[in-house]
């Protein structure tokens, strides 16, 4: 009997143990790994948000080597990745879950598609969680917010990746008719439509003045598409007109943008 007890005893003592250098809610394991909020619930539903370049690169004033604004020729003339961000459905977000450093390393691998359809657009280091700045990507979290549907860094860049190139907006919008111009306007409701026609789901469009800044597309958290909650406010004063533009950009050195499709290559 008592040979018994020592063995449970022990067992329980490993079963602690392990459990210590496990996070809460099991998503990374690693000395690495701090819980930063414990108050924050599990996320509802995934938000895709893809950047037209032509609006945000019209405000570059200074170039540096991995602002991808500054590349010329090869300057993104399609909509880039801003990030896949887990969201709630009243509106709000989860955000800084965990602290984990970011390890370029993990997704070395993934450096290409990432350079090309995430790039930066911008010169500037953001914040971090903890205080102080950190790279372009590890600006995302790499997920920490994530759990538990995507459980660590590689895995939340490829699936983002894979959404991108799936959901390809650039392509639907360039079928559609809707096409880089310093000129043209365009009918906000026939893109949304030409949107929902190909994916089935509502999307949420985000302007600044009368030009697209984001295109929103949501998932539910099996990555099947659905309506982004912002999709509802399409025609109110907080967002689009009811014309709006896709605007050309021309890089610092002059060579004007032209609208090139992902499959083109």
């Amino acid at each position: 009997m008592a040979c018994r007890r020592s063995l449970l005893l022990l067992l329980l003592a490993t079963v602690l143990s392990v459990s210590a250098y496990l996070p809460e809610t099991g998503t990374l394991a690693g000395d690495d790994v701090v819980v930063l909020n414990r108050s924050q619930r599990e996320f509802d539903y995934f938000a895709l948000s893809l950047q037209w370049p032509g609006t945000y690169c019209r405000g570059t004033r200074h170039c540096c080597s991995k602002n991808a604004c500054c590349r010329g020729s090869d300057t993104p003339t399609q909509f880039t990745i801003h990030g896949l961000w887990p969201d709630y459905n009243d509106g709000s977000w989860p955000s800084c879950c965990y602290r984990s450093d970011f390890n370029e390393k993990e997704i070395s691998t993934l450096m290409d598609g990432m350079d090309k359809y995430w790039p930066s657009l911008s010169c500037g280091s953001p914040s971090s969680c903890h205080g102080g700045k950190g790279s372009f990507w590890g600006h995302e979290k790499h997920g920490t917010c994530s759990s538990p549907v995507i459980r660590d860094e590689y895995s939340y860049f490829i699936t983002t990746l894979n959404l991108y190139l799936k959901h390809n907006v650039t392509d639907v919008l360039y079928q559609a008719g809707y096409v880089a111009s310093n000129s043209e306007k365009y009918p906000l409701g026939g893109i949304v439509t030409a949107i929902q026609n190909a994916f089935h789901i509502t999307p949420e469009v985000v302007c600044k003045r009368d030009a697209i800044d984001e295109i929103r597309i949501c998932f539910y958290k099996d990555f099947k598409p659905r309506d982004c909650v912002g999709s509802k406010d399409m025609t109110s004063k907080k967002s689009c007109p009811k014309y709006v533009s896709l605007p050309e950009y021309t890089p610092l050195d002059g060579e004007a943008m032209v609208l090139k499709m992902p499959t083109d290559e």
